[in-house]
């Protein structure tokens, strides 16, 4: 992989977020760990995976799970010498916090050195050991990567759970930390509201949501959480929650990305007869690998089509996009494929337009094969018509 791996040390490197790998800084670090020893790096996150992809680093970092970065940190125990955390937080403050929460999801925090690589290539990057082993190791590590060791930060529960004896109701209030005014703000990829203030609580009774403190709901949100009439309760203290932009920054390697793009074919014939459709409706984060073996995708909402949109750009597959003017731009300068459409539909409709896709075209399912995919497509036009609004063809 690198020229310099001379020795037996094993290495587990786990990278969280696009940032650090957009910046170049993912790639530099992984060079100087291979100075150190034998090292293997795996990925978390759907825009990340973009990242990878747009650096062109597919084959160094493993992209094929979408795990936690505790579960990777867990099953990287069982096998490495020395276990990094790699982050590009919004500030020092919100990174080290971040890692501090991961830690303390561990069953076994100190069974091998753990230490998180927090911001490097800032003027304020920083080495961070997540528990008592990693001072074994962190002074050698600080020499090698040139990055000044921190001290690390006590593990505090930003969850509390109570139970009422009046009302028999289990009532969850978490705290999210680093957040910053005007951002969105994600339970489990769906933004369920913005943040007013950088002091966030959300408020779950029996599993759903009834209150931001410091924030606004977004009540179209919640009703996507909870999915919809059949009113599906949320594990608020074990769901996935951010803040911010699913991607905040731009790849420095345009000429990957276009190179990879260019590669794909995208002329008016690349639907011409059969394949496999998908059906993308508010699970953007799981774009990968619900699009496996895919020549199209059906993209439901404003904010999953731009994000699947931007994703499936990557991998050669155009969309049908159907939209309603609500989103969030949770992405920046999102791509889509030649050959997609997308389709704007009066206010509140894109939901139902896209179960009548599901129901009446695909069966029930979230994919099917098709004889015919430009006659799927007029297809979806037709179902869609009455709500059109406009149509954008790329």
């Amino acid at each position: 992989m690198f020229e310099c791996n001379r020795m037996k040390m094993k290495i587990s490197l786990v990278i969280h977020g696009p940032e650090v790998i957009d910046s170049g800084e993912a790639k530099i670090i992984l060079e100087k760990l291979s100075c150190l020893g034998e090292v293997k790096a795996e990925l978390g996150g759907t825009m990340g995976k973009a990242a990878v992809i747009d650096a062109g680093l597919e084959k160094i970092i493993d992209t094929s799970r979408h795990l936690k970065p505790s579960a990777c940190i867990e099953l990287f125990f069982e096998t490495a010498d020395l276990v990094c955390l790699l982050n590009k937080g919004k500030t020092f403050e919100t990174g080290r916090i971040f890692g501090s929460k991961v830690a303390s999801r561990l069953k076994e925090p100190e069974k091998k050195p753990l230490i998180q690589i927090e911001s490097p290539g800032c003027s304020f990057g920083k080495l961070i050991p997540l528990n008592k082993r990693a001072d074994s190791c962190i002074e050698k590590l600080s020499k090698t990567l040139e990055i000044p060791a921190e001290k690390p930060l006590p593990f505090h529960d930003a969850i509390s759970i109570q139970n009422c004896s009046n009302t028999g109701k289990s009532r969850t209030i978490r705290e999210i930390a680093g957040v910053l005014p005007g951002e969105n703000i994600f339970v489990n990829g769906i933004v369920i509201g913005k943040a007013l203030s950088s002091k966030i609580r959300i408020i779950s009774e029996n599993g759903f949501i009834t209150s931001i403190e410091g924030g606004e709901i977004k009540e179209h949100g919640l009703e996507k959480l909870h999915n919809y009439e059949k009113r599906n309760p949320v594990d608020l203290a074990g769901a996935w929650i951010k803040s911010g932009d699913i991607r905040r920054s731009s790849s420095l390697f345009p000429d990957a990305l276009k190179q990879n793009a260019s590669s794909r074919k995208s002329d008016s014939t690349f639907l011409a007869g059969a394949g496999k459709v998908v059906l993308i409706d508010h699970t953007a984060e799981n774009t990968f690998e619900l699009a496996a073996g895919a020549k199209l995708a059906v993209t439901v909402g404003d904010d999953t089509t731009a994000i699947a949109g931007d994703i499936l750009y990557r991998l050669g597959i155009p969309i049908i996009g159907i939209t309603d003017g609500d989103c969030d731009n949770v992405t920046c300068e999102p791509k889509t494929f030649p050959g997609s459409v997308i389709l704007r539909l009066v206010p509140g409709s894109d939901d139902i337009v896209g179960e009548r896709v599901k129901q009446e075209l695909l069966n029930g399912q979230n994919s099917a094969i098709f004889e015919n995919l430009l006659a799927f497509k007029e297809d979806v036009l037709k179902l869609a018509e009455p709500s059109i609004e406009a149509v954008f063809e790329y």
